[in-house]
């Protein structure tokens, strides 16, 4: 009876390659919904970074453009004359949305993770030294438009379509 007892205290081979079969097999799920959670974070990370970026471009253009005059819109580009006396000029390049002060070099003002498809720019009212000359006694005021896309990430084939819309009247009286 006391050697029948003995070999009753442990496992069997089988339970052992069962039991560690099971282990596997939720291991495996369980990494492959990780690496899964992992992917979709760098992907939302990615386009939140590239959405912030089109916003603080628009923030910087709308900040610029309210303390500017001379507003010039364009179907080539926005031009006016910043508070400095500074000519600065915003037009789309390719899928880049560029801005150049006083004739020089443009410069991008968004992140090539950011697509721009469509930059529109809409003025009313009279603007000292502007290209609108409606003779209304409206403040001078600009909407910008910009679509486009933001991309998930280098390399991604994921993008999210993005619209944007900002209006800036300008803060010196004109009327």
């Amino acid at each position: 009876v006391m050697l029948m007892n003995r070999y009753k205290k442990g496992f069997t081979l089988v339970e052992l390659i069962v039991a560690i079969g099971l282990f596997a097999f939720v291991m495996s799920i369980s990494t492959g919904a990780y690496l899964i959670m992992i992917s979709v974070n760098r992907e939302a990370q990615a386009l939140a970074t590239g959405i912030n970026n089109l916003s603080y471009a628009l923030e910087s253009m709308t900040r610029n453009i309210r303390t500017g005059t001379g507003y010039n819109c364009d179907p080539s580009g926005f031009a006016f004359t910043a508070e400095n006396g500074d000519d600065i000029v915003y037009t789309q390049s390719g899928a880049q949305l560029m801005v150049s002060t006083n004739g020089g070099t443009p410069v991008s003002l968004t992140d090539p993770l950011v697509q721009i498809n469509r930059f529109s720019d809409f003025c009313y009212g009279d603007t000292p030294g502007g290209g609108v000359t409606n003779g209304d006694t409206w403040q001078a005021h600009v909407t910008l438009v910009i679509s486009g896309s933001v991309s998930a990430g280098p390399g991604s084939s994921k993008n999210r379509e993005c619209n944007v819309q900002t209006g800036a009247t300008m803060r010196q009286v004109d009327l």
